[in-house]
C-alpha cells in the first residue's frame, strides 16, 4: 500500500472508530485542540487530575502530553499517566513546549522522557534539540535553530532517545533514526494562529491510535495536518478565516484532496 493510501486508510480509520483522544496539555488552546480532535473523527477527552489520569487513559487509544501551561503536578499527571499507558500498550505522544526555556521546563523534560516510554516525540527544532540534551537557541517557544541542523539532528536523537521525533519547520523531519520522512506540507499562517503546534500534536496522537508503526503515523498526521492548512489558507483572509477553514478541512478532506496535495518524501523519494 502506498503512502497515500496508507494515510487515507488511516485517516477512514479514525473517522470510523472515533478513537478516545486522552490529553494532558496546554490551558491556553485547550478548547482549540478539542475541537482539531472533533474535526479528525476522534474524540478528544481533557483529563489532568492526578486523581483520574490512570483511569481515563485506560479508555484512550492515545496519550498527548503538552507542557505548553507547565506547574510541578502538571508533571506528575503526564508521568503517572504515561506510565499507565505504558503499562495497557497505549500509545505516547509528547510536545515539549518551550523545553530549554527555564529551568522547570528543562527539569519537566528530563523526567518525563526519563520515565515514560513515548512513541513519538514533537516539537520545533529548538525544543526537539533541548529536549535531548543537544545546544539549541531558544527564545521561549519558539526555534531559532538552522535548518540545515533539522535532519542530523533528527535522526541522532530518535537513536539516542529510543523515540520517533517529529521535528517540525519548514520541513518536518519525521524519524526512528533507521525510516525517515520529510513533509512539506504547510503554510505561514499556521504560525498565526495560537496552539497550531499543539493541535498537530493531538492529530499525531488521532493517528497513533491507529496506525501501529509511530513514524508512519506521524508522518501521516504531519502530511495530513500541514495539506489542510494550505487548503484553508487558500480560502482565507487572515488568520481568523484560516482557523475555521483549517478545522473545515481536516473534517472534510478527501481522498482526492491527497492524492492532489500531500507532500511527503521517504529516503528522497515522493511517496
Amino acid at each position: 500500500m502506498d503512502f497515500i493510501e496508507q494515510t487515507w486508510t488511516d485517516l477512514q480509520a479514525i473517522r470510523k472508530r472515533q478513537p478516545l483522544i486522552h490529553n494532558i496539555t496546554n490551558f491556553v488552546v485547550m478548547n482549540e485542540t478539542a475541537n482539531v480532535i472533533l474535526a479528525v473523527g476522534a474524540s478528544p477527552v481533557m483529563a489532568h487530575a492526578l486523581e483520574e489520569v490512570e483511569e481515563m487513559v485506560g479508555f484512550a487509544g492515545a496519550l498527548v502530553l503538552n507542557i505548553g501551561t507547565l506547574w510541578p503536578g502538571l508533571v506528575e499527571a503526564c508521568v503517572v499517566a504515561g506510565k499507565r499507558a505504558n503499562a495497557l500498550g497505549v500509545p505516547v505522544v509528547f510536545d515539549p513546549v518551550g523545553a530549554g526555556a527555564t529551568t522547570l521546563r528543562t527539569r519537566a523534560v528530563e523526567r518525563i522522557l526519563g520515565e515514560v516510554r513515548v512513541s513519538v516525540l514533537r516539537g520545533n527544532a529548538s525544543e526537539v534539540l533541548s529536549a535531548a540534551g543537544m545546544p539549541a537557541k531558544i527564545r521561549g517557544v519558539d526555534s531559532l535553530a538552522s535548518e540545515a541542523e533539522t535532519g542530523a539532528a533528527a535522526a541522532a536523537i530518535a537513536r539516542k532517545l529510543g523515540v520517533t521525533v517529529a521535528m517540525t519547520g519548514k520541513t518536518d523531519v519525521i524519524t526512528n533514526g533507521g525510516v525517515t520522512y520529510y513533509c512539506q506540507n504547510g503554510h505561514a499562517l499556521l504560525q498565526a494562529v495560537t496552539g497550531t503546534g499543539c493541535s498537530a500534536t493531538a492529530v499525531v496522537g488521532c493517528f497513533l491510535a491507529v496506525q501501529p508503526d509511530p513514524v508512519a503515523a506521524a508522518a501521516e498526521a504531519l502530511g495530513y495536518y500541514g495539506l489542510c492548512g494550505e487548503l484553508a489558507a487558500a480560502g482565507a483572509v487572515g488568520p481568523g478565516s484560516f482557523e475555521v477553514a483549517l478545522r473545515d478541512h481536516l473534517y472534510s478532506l478527501t481522498r482526492d484532496d491527497l492524492a492532489r496535495g500531500l507532500k511527503v518524501a521517504a529516503a528522497g523519494k515522493t511517496v
